[in-house]
């Protein structure tokens, strides 16, 4: 009986540890969107304020801010898919851990 109940609470740290790095993925997830969302946010600022400067004149400022804005995309473009192969991949080994497991079923609800 004792060994019954070391299995369950280490089954248990299992899945607590699991779901802890599924809250990890979703906040890289959220960091990832808000970094990709920051570009598109420039871009509105300098489209809603294109009349008022010249593009030729200031090639030299608009050039690099480009560059910089096309790595932001990217980098939150890798956040987003980093964390959604993580979230996919734990969701998996608690489902497994779920099948053997069959006390965990009343315990754990993931659709």
């Amino acid at each position: 009986m004792i060994n019954m109940k070391k299995d369950i609470s280490e089954i248990y740290r299992a899945v607590n540890l699991l779901l802890a790095e599924k809250r990890t993925s979703l906040a890289v997830l959220r960091t990832g969107i808000a970094i990709f969302t920051l570009p598109l946010s420039v871009f509105t600022i300098l489209i809603a304020t294109s009349r008022y400067y010249e593009i030729s004149n200031s090639l030299h400022f608009i050039i690099p801010l480009l560059i910089i804005c096309v790595v932001l995309v990217f980098l939150g473009v890798y956040f987003i898919y980093r964390s959604f192969r993580k979230i996919k991949g734990i969701d998996r080994k608690i489902q497994e851990i779920k099948k053997e497991q069959k006390s965990l079923k009343d315990i754990i609800d993931t659709c």
